[in-house]
């Protein structure tokens, strides 16, 4: 299928619609689709999606604000049906053998009503493609807009419900603000939130990424860091068994350790095979994941970073440290820190920290946690963004049905 994007500007334009666009376009060329994107102003920004630039559908193309100033007026200008004209004649060539068009805001705000009107007049024309309109601002609904509307056409096309066009709407209020605007039931608007790119906000490194992937811990709630090497003295199999425990509590907890067995002792490797029988016992074998089985190298202290910009919560169920580094990058990246009450510990996490015994009955100290974490609204969002708001979950929950 051709899918065609339309806006007035985009990427490297900066600007929330913008940036959806991008995301939009990416994920469909994912998926498999042949997608462009058409706007007044921008580039290509990515190899596979070519960019069409119709210069007159930017909004601040100066013919275009010429005429928006007379029709903030109320007046239409001679030059107006000139425009519409032009408009009408790219839009054509641009859109001959697209499949589905989707315009956003083009028919929600007055920024360019030439093309709005041009936009309507193709639309019209026999063999034009399916049309999704997506909403993000409403011209007709927003104050400081009034002065700048007036009865009649152009500006009614903002509040008139074009035949055969698909309305979306990018959140609840602005479906309800929709359907009042247009006269329509609000069955027949879509829903579609925007997302988050977790991994560029993050700044998650290639490799972290591969791991997140790869282990689906994005689902994870909750998911805990242990930033250590596999040594005895930090005491995992505590960690292992409070996970554990933790499955009666949460729906999907998941922990991470990152370090590899530790080089200076050879009984260190007997003791990563009993961590991963009592892995397999605890049926914990998709929950608790040593990343050294994964990667024989070590991680970079970027790629770790990237670990603590994701997770929920630091545990650290050492029986000894001599200093205790995981505690102060915990508290630079605003964790949660769940840990063993030694002196080395509590001295640099103080009140801060949910203390526990080395030799605590893990189920205690899942209580701790769970009390600690369910009344945590940060906690809360986080899950709640990481599970809901990806744009890989907005796609195949919400536009790759919508595409069809």
């Amino acid at each position: 299928m051709k899918i065609d994007l339309l806006h007035y500007s985009a990427p490297p334009v900066v600007g929330g619609v913008e940036s959806v666009l991008a995301h939009h376009a990416r994920l469909m060329a994912d998926a498999g689709y042949h997608v462009r994107i058409l706007a007044g102003r921008g580039a290509q920004t990515d190899p596979r999606i070519p960019f069409v630039h119709l210069p007159l559908a930017d909004s601040q193309h100066p013919d275009i604000l010429s005429v928006k100033a007379e029709l903030d007026k109320g007046c239409i200008p001679d030059r107006f049906s000139q425009l519409v004209e032009q408009l009408s004649a790219s839009l054509n060539k641009a859109l001959g053998g697209v499949e589905t068009l989707i315009a956003h805001n083009v028919c929600s705000l007055h920024k360019n009503l030439p093309l709005t009107a041009a936009l309507k007049h193709v639309l019209e024309q026999p063999g034009s493609p399916r049309i999704i309109l997506w909403h993000h601002d409403l011209a007709w609904t927003t104050p400081r807009y009034q002065n700048e509307l007036h009865a009649g056409f152009p500006w009614d096309l903002l509040r008139t419900d074009w035949l055969g066009a698909e309305q979306v709407a990018v959140s609840e209020l602005r479906l309800q603000e929709l359907a009042g605007l247009l006269g329509i039931p609000p069955e027949r608007i879509t829903v579609i939130p925007n997302g988050v790119d977790v991994f560029q906000f993050l700044g998650l490194q290639e490799q972290t990424q591969t791991f997140v992937e790869q282990l689906g811990l994005m689902a994870a709630e909750p998911l805990f860091l242990l930033p250590v090497r596999i040594t005895p003295r930090k005491n995992i199999e505590l960690a292992l068994l409070t996970l554990a425990a933790l499955q009666k509590r949460f729906p999907n907890p998941a922990l991470v350790v990152t370090g590899p067995v530790g080089p200076h002792n050879p009984n260190n490797v007997k003791y990563m095979e009993r961590l991963r029988a009592m892995r397999n016992e605890l049926n914990l074998e998709n929950k608790a994941h040593f990343l050294t089985e994964l990667s024989s190298g070590y991680l970079s202290d970027s790629a770790v970073a990237g670990l603590y910009r994701l997770v929920d919560a630091l545990i650290l169920p050492s029986r000894e440290e001599g200093f205790g580094i995981p505690i102060l990058e915990a508290g630079l990246s605003g964790l949660p820190i769940f840990c063993t009450d030694i002196p080395p510990l509590h001295s640099l996490a103080r009140n801060y920290a949910t203390y526990f015994s080395p030799t605590a009955n893990p189920e205690i100290i899942a209580s701790l946690i769970y009390d600690r974490l369910s009344k945590d609204p940060i906690y809360r969002m986080r899950v709640q963004v990481r599970k809901n708001f990806t744009w890989e979950q907005i796609y195949s929950q919400y536009i790759a049905p919508l595409l069809g």
